[in-house]
Formats: structure tokens, C-alpha cells, sequence
């Protein structure tokens, strides 16, 4: 039933002129799953409220809860098309009532980790556009099909969801920085492995891939988690951060579709934090992130770092290295060029990671691990509190050329999970000692000594997505130097 209502969303917004891209069927399938969802939410709190002989405070007043104006039902329980905001009627009341209405809500939170805060802030940044008032009725039909009451609803909701994000991120723009496969993402969580009563945070947190597939991990481990532990996973075990609207909204959903009921994640530019205001409290045990690499941040924004640089992947490599607890552990993709670059940044940033943490592993990823994305990226873990002595590396090695028809699985990521296990070397894997590299540049570059240095040939593709990525961050730098003039 799920996976039909999904479908007949997508046909719907496919044929309005509002709608033009996966994107945009995501963000707006997004604003009314999360009414139906807060209004499941309203009607189970009420229910609870009433078993135990309390009183309950809907969400929203009576014009704007979802029984109103979305799905009114008559005195046998079935939809009351008669009642039924519909065509202009229904757009004009969204538009010019609903979404004002609950754009207020951030005024009238008690705090920006409230369900309220969250409704303000969303509605604040998500437009409707939808233009047929008629399409907008038949979605509002099919969402009202869908129930946010069982697991075992969430977790085929959460997976359907899941599929959108993942085709807003094939679907090539901006949508694949919103999007890290899965597979990498369970990779590194088994890596860090993450324990229940830890913090976990991602400062670039995109749709939560990092949050929600920790989140499962934790849920679904080897142990059952107490009462008082499944509270600890709802309350204060998971953070974010994002600066962008859209991943904003979506990963907010995401958390809730995967059973996290009010998620930390906070709509703010994480690199406008200035690091020397970074207290004790402000630190994580874990950290699991993919930043954003490429961009271009202003001087004021790097005026926030000891490390200045444009690069926005640089900054946020700080940015986690200053959030991490001492003995706390993370796993960040990063441009396999940090490893080798020679600017002073760069140089200046290695040398920082190497002598206040304990980078002991770097997993280097082939080209198409990014759907969309011509660079090359490697994920470093490391623990803070202490230098590194041996860093050991991992090159992954397939025998395809990844893409939309052969994604990673993880199955190509087996080998690694079992070899950093005891950091074994093969004919993929090898530890460098430190004391052995430019003490000068601190140059890591990745350079298997089990293998030929002849390079493997690329397909067409691949080299032409490169070349497009190359593209686009000389453009970038061409005007963020402008910017400066």
C-alpha cells in the first residue's frame, strides 16, 4: 500500500507545472508527510493522555489540523469530498493561511529542541509548489492512506523515503551532495562503532544518512535496548547540523521516518561557529560526517578557523577535530587531494590532524563511489588525545567501474570491515609509519606498495564527470576570487 501512494504521488507532481525536477518531488512530498505524521503524533499523544486520565494540547488549532483541512471524514469515518478544500480554494488556504500560520511556530517555541521550533523553522524555509489545487487534493488523499504508527510501518516508510533521496540524488544538480550511498555510510559506522549513551553529531548533515543509519545500528545491534536506553536514542544521542533549506527538511523527515520523534538537527551554517568558542560541553564522543568539498567560504568565515583557507572541506576537518572529546572517535570523507596538496593549508591541516589525533586508518575510495562527482575521496578515522605513529591504508580495488547501474554495495566493502579489524595487511592494505614522510609537507598520498603503479583505464565517463567536477571548482575558485576584489 506504501510503496502505491509513493507511486501515485510521484505521477501526480510529475504532471503539474510547479514540479519540475526529483528535487522538487522530494521537498514537497516532504511539508505533507510531515503534517500527517505530526498529526498521527497529536492523535497518539491524545490517545495516551486519555488512558492515563491527563488532558492533551493539540499542536494545532482546530482550522489547521489535518482532519480540517486535509482529510475530512464524515460520521462513518470515510473521506467527506463535501467538505473538501479543493482546487483554488485549497492553494489559497495553504498558501496564504497554513503555511504563514505555522511559520509562526518558531516565535511561540519554548526552545529550538521542541516538535514547535522544528514546525516554525521548516515552514519558514519550505515553499508549496504546487499550482493545481486538484493534484494537491488527490496527494492529500494518498498521504492520508499512509499510518505512522507501528515499526513496521516507519521502517517500510523510512525505506521508500529513502529511495527518494537517493533518486534526488541521481538525478544529478545539487542533489548528489545530499546523498552518500548507504553502503559506505554502515561501513564506517561498523568502523567507529558507535556505543548507546555516546553523542553522535554531523555538522554537514545533508538528508541524516549518518544519523539514521546510526540510528539503526544502535536500535537493531547485537543487545536489545532497554526502556531507558531506547530514551537516551530519542533524546540525546543524535546531532546536526545543516545550512542548506531543502536537506534541511528532508533530513528532518528522514529522522522521523526512521523512529527518532524530534530530531537535534538545527537549520544553521555550522562554519560560523568561531572554534575558539568551542567549550567542553560543545564536544562529541563520535562524529561521522561527509562535508561538502569544492566550495568556497569568505573571509569572515575563515576568520572562525586558526587554519585559514577558502576550502570548505578544510574547514569543517577543523571544525571536527576541535568538536571531538578527547578519546572520541570519527569517520569523515574528505577529497583524496587532502592527502598530497601542498598548499599551506593543506600542509598546515595534516600536520594539525596527524599530532592531536590519531588518524589509524584511511579507506581510499575508486572514482564513482559519488554518483555524479568526478573527484576522488578517501574516509579518514581517527581518534583524538593522541599523535599518530602508523596509519594504515586500505585501497579499494574493484573490478568494475562503479555508476548508476553498479553503485557500491557492501559486499566491496567485506574485505575492508574484516582486514581493520587488526590492521593486516595485503595485497589492498599496507601501514605507513610516520616517521618515515616529509616531516616538511607531511605528505600522506596514497601509494599502495603492493601493487603496480600502472593506472587502471577509465571509461569515457568516467573521465568526462571528471572533467565536468574540474570544471565546476575552477569556476568556483574563479569566483570566490572575484568575491575578494
Amino acid at each position: 500500500m506504501f510503496e502505491q501512494a509513493f507511486k501515485n504521488i510521484d505521477n501526480i507532481l510529475w504532471k503539474d507545472a510547479g514540479v519540475s525536477s526529483e528535487l522538487d518531488y522530494t521537498e514537497q512530498t516532504s511539508w505533507i508527510l510531515f503534517l500527517k505524521y505530526l498529526d498521527d503524533l497529536d492523535k497518539r499523544r491524545a490517545d495516551e493522555a486519555e488512558l492515563v486520565g491527563k488532558g492533551y494540547s493539540f499542536l494545532f488549532d482546530p482550522e489547521y489540523r489535518w482532519a480540517t483541512w486535509a482529510a475530512p471524514k464524515d460520521k462513518n469515518g470515510k473521506f467527506d469530498h463535501n467538505a473538501a478544500l479543493v482546487g483554488d480554494d485549497l492553494i489559497n488556504f495553504v498558501d496564504n493561511k497554513l503555511f504563514p500560520y505555522l511559520k509562526g511556530f518558531k516565535q511561540k517555541a519554548s526552545g529550538p529542541q521542541t516538535i514547535e521550533y522544528k514546525i516554525g523553522e521548516i515552514f519558514g524555509e519550505v515553499k508549496n509548489k504546487i499550482q493545481s489545487g486538484y493534484s494537491l487534493r488527490d496527494i492529500l488523499e494518498s498521504v492520508d492512506e499512509l499510518r505512522f504508527q507501528s515499526h513496521d510501518e516507519k521502517d517500510e516508510l523510512s525505506v521508500l523515503y529513502e529511495n527518494k533521496i537517493k533518486n534526488m540524488g541521481n538525478a544529478g544538480r545539487n542533489g548528489g551532495e545530499y546523498y552518500t550511498p548507504r553502503p559506505l555510510i554502515n561501513t564506517i559506522i561498523k568502523v567507529v562503532n558507535p556505543k548507546i549513551g555516546e553523542r553522535i553529531y554531523d555538522g554537514a548533515c545533508g538528508s541524516a544518512g549518518f544519523l539514521c543509519e546510526a540510528f539503526n545500528y544502535l536500535r537493531h545491534g547485537k543487545k536489545q535496548p532497554t526502556t531507558s536506553e531506547l530514551k537516551t536514542l530519542q533524546d540525546s544521542t543524535f546531532f546536526g547540523q545543516e545550512k542548506k533549506p531543502l536537506p534541511y527538511v528532508i533530513g528532518i523527515m528522514n529522522m522521523i521516518l526512521h523512529g527518532i520523534e524530534a530530531p537535534n538537527v538545527v537549520h544553521t551554517n555550522t562554519l560560523n561557529e568561531n572554534l575558539a568558542d568551542i567549550q567542553e560541553k560543545d564536544r562529541f564522543e563520535v562524529i561521522l560526517a561527509n562535508p561538502p568539498f569544492g566550495g568556497k567560504e569568505r573571509a569572515e568565515i575563515q576568520h572562525n578557523f586558526p587554519i585559514q583557507t577558502g576550502e570548505t572541506a578544510f574547514l569543517f576537518l577543523q571544525h571536527f577535530i576541535k568538536k571531538l572529546k578527547a578519546g572520541g572517535r570519527a569517520g569523515v570523507v574528505i577529497k583524496n587531494t587532502f592527502l598530497s596538496n601542498t598548499d599551506n593549508a593543506a600542509t598546515s591541516l595534516r600536520r594539525e590532524l596527524l599530532e592531536s589525533c590519531n588518524l589509524h586508518t584511511v579507506l581510499d575510495l575508486p572514482g564513482g563511489t559519488f554518483l555524479g562527482a568526478g573527484v576522488k575521496t578517501v574516509v579518514l578515522f581517527f581518534e583524538k588525545g593522541a599523535p599518530t605513529r602508523k596509519v594504515w591504508f586500505y585501497q579499494l580495488n574493484l573490478d568494475r567501474n562503479l555508476g548508476k547501474t553498479n553503485p557500491l554495495n557492501e559486499q566491496d566493502l567485506a574485505e575492508f570491515v574484516e582486514l581493520q579489524k587488526t590492521f593486516a595487511d595485503s595485497e589492498n592494505s599496507w601501514t605507513l609509519d610516520v616517521v618515515s614522510i616529509d616531516q616538511g609537507t607531511f605528505d600522506l598520498s596514497v601509494k599502495n606498495p603492493n601493487r603496480s603503479d600502472e593506472a587502471a583505464l577509465r571509461s569515457p565517463e568516467e573521465i568526462i564527470e571528471e572533467m565536468i567536477a574540474l570544471d565546476k571548482e575552477s569556476e568556483e575558485i574563479l569566483k570566490g576570487i572575484k568575491d575578494l576584489l
